[in-house]
């Protein structure tokens, strides 16, 4: 019989992952994609939930008071900031994440993105649609030779550096904030293209903010697939609007699912990407994994595998 109750904060979760909780005697309680902090913390509460399976919706306090049962919040993915780790702490719940699990799906999707934003994919695919052929088609650029700057030196960092440079392109790497290294303001004016792949917390809100855009090269690219929140969205629209920045591309938002009516949606600079970098098979399967084995481990006293524990 089933001993414990777990809430995964969206529709659906890997075979194998649905396997390794139900071998522990775990029931999973799934939700709608993207659920409020209130409709996480109603489902944690109606459930009287030991564990939660967090992927698509935030985890706060009012979750975390509402079931005296609750033990593990564990993170299907790598950041953490949709879980208020200091709530968390106050109450004695463990917090884990799943390290590396997505790694070669997001630098191979920022890649990509470079590459579609280097050779214009996005404008010369509307020409022709339109009726074009080459007339009036933006320039394309070569890839070697382009100077990416990369902020954040983790494992998804480290991945995008290995692929560009496979690509002839000059890689500079940037530190998180705070970390040293080269910092980002004597980065920014020496590359062509900039790629975010660091945490985000209260130190990188918005590090990406007008004066850092216009810091850098005319004609610039702009990358983001880590976290909405490091690139204030109107600063960027206002420099895709006068061209400084000549295009960038998206896989998050700071608000998620944007709304419909959000300019850089349909912006034509914009390629943009649903949160979906990291969702092939593989990655789904090695998040919900590595999640699952941790609660999993929490229920039954066992330690947590090393590495993946991100308090206590």
């Amino acid at each position: 019989m089933p001993q414990f109750n777990v809430v995964m904060t969206a529709p659906r979760l890997a075979e194998a992952a649905v396997a390794v909780l139900e071998h522990a005697g775990c029931t999973i309680h799934y939700m709608q994609a993207y659920p409020s902090a209130e409709a996480v913390a109603e489902q944690v509460r109606a459930c009287t939930a030991d564990a939660v399976l967090t992927r698509q919706g935030p985890v706060m306090a009012i979750a975390m008071d509402a079931s005296p049962k609750l033990r593990v919040i564990a993170r299907h993915g790598v950041g953490v900031d949709d879980v208020d780790l200091a709530a968390a702490a106050a109450r004695g719940i463990v917090v884990t994440r799943a390290p590396a699990s997505n790694t070669p799906a997001v630098a191979e999707h920022t890649i990509a993105m470079v590459l579609a934003l280097a050779k214009q994919l996005r404008p010369i695919g509307a020409a022709l649609a339109a009726g074009a052929w080459r007339e009036g088609a933006p320039p394309v650029r070569d890839i070697a030779g382009l100077r990416l700057g990369i902020v954040g030196n983790g494992s998804i960092g480290q991945a995008v550096a290995r692929l560009a440079e496979a690509f002839g392109m000059v890689v500079t790497m940037c530190r998180t904030p705070g970390k040293g290294g080269i910092t980002l303001a004597e980065m920014l004016p020496q590359i062509d293209v900039l790629s975010l792949h660091c945490p985000y917390s209260p130190a990188t809100h918005h590090m990406i903010d007008a004066a850092a855009l216009a810091a850098m090269p005319p004609g610039s690219f702009v990358v983001n697939t880590a976290r909405g929140g490091l690139i204030d969205e109107p600063a960027l629209l206002s420099a895709l609007d006068t061209g400084h920045i000549a295009g960038a591309a998206f896989d998050v938002f700071e608000q998620e699912p944007p709304p419909a009516d959000h300019p850089l949606r349909s912006h034509p600079g914009m390629i943009v990407t649903a949160h979906m970098a990291g969702t092939t098979p593989r990655s789904l399967t090695a998040m919900g994994v590595m999640a699952a084995e941790c609660i999993a481990a929490v229920l039954s006293g066992q330690p947590v595998p090393p590495g993946r524990t991100v308090q206590p």
